[in-house]
């Protein structure tokens, strides 16, 4: 599993801070709603009808158990005692008190966790085969290009307002267990006849580009501009 350098913790510890003074604005009406939506966003924190929910990002679905602690610690101390997990293998909140929440992005970033790219017209969370690392069938250990891919798309400025959010997913198995046509690059890592590993990247869901030990699972068709 990838750790923090210093200059990981620091950014997160920078950005709560700077949420932290955001959220003290909005509440003494310095931001309007409307200028504090962006803004909130970008820390994964939406609006609902009854309360705020905040997303917290699990890069490809992996936790450590200090991670997965901290996380009951806040659904039990800032929420109702529970969250949901996402089909983005995120977690969320779904009672969040706004004034509480650069307290929780704190908590979050001790054990090297946050909000950011779970919400909002940018590159979301990298998903992966929820077994991989232990699954037979897999060619390889896909969570290494999903950590690559994780740290290529956060934080740059070009991937944070998009005219749409983009999901991308990776599968090393011959089944398709992390669904990637339903993506908007999806890639495959699988072995050749040679014993050689190759990655073909699908772009809209290209059933075309599937390798032929997943084709079965493959009914989707190529439209226009998707490919």
């Amino acid at each position: 599993m990838y750790q923090y350098d210093q200059y990981d913790q620091r950014i997160v510890n920078e950005r709560v801070a700077q949420f932290r003074d955001q959220v003290r604005r909005r509440l003494s009406d310095e931001l309007t709603e409307e200028e504090f939506l962006p803004l909130r966003l970008q820390n994964g924190l939406y609006m609902q009808r009854h309360a705020y929910m905040l997303r917290v990002a699990i890069p490809y679905g992996l936790l450590a158990a200090k991670q997965l602690r901290k996380l009951a610690h806040i659904a039990r101390e800032y929420d109702r005692g529970y969250g949901h997990f996402s089909t983005r293998q995120n977690i969320q909140y779904n009672w969040m008190e706004l004034e509480r929440v650069p307290d929780v992005l704190a908590e979050l970033a001790s054990v090297e966790m946050h909000g950011i790219q779970t919400s909002g017209n940018c590159v979301r969370n990298i998903t992966t085969d929820h077994f991989a690392g232990v699954a037979p069938d897999e060619a390889v250990d896909p969570r290494v290009l999903a950590e690559l891919l994780r740290q290529w798309s956060t934080f740059q400025p070009e991937f944070a307002f998009l005219p749409r959010k983009f999901k991308i997913a990776i599968s090393a198995s011959k089944d398709d267990r992390a669904v990637v046509q339903m993506h908007d690059i999806g890639i495959y890592v699988y072995k050749n006849d040679a014993g050689e590993t190759r990655i073909r990247v699908l772009a809209g869901a290209a059933a075309w580009a599937v390798p032929r030990s997943s084709a079965r699972s493959s009914r989707t068709t190529c439209r226009g501009s998707t490919c």
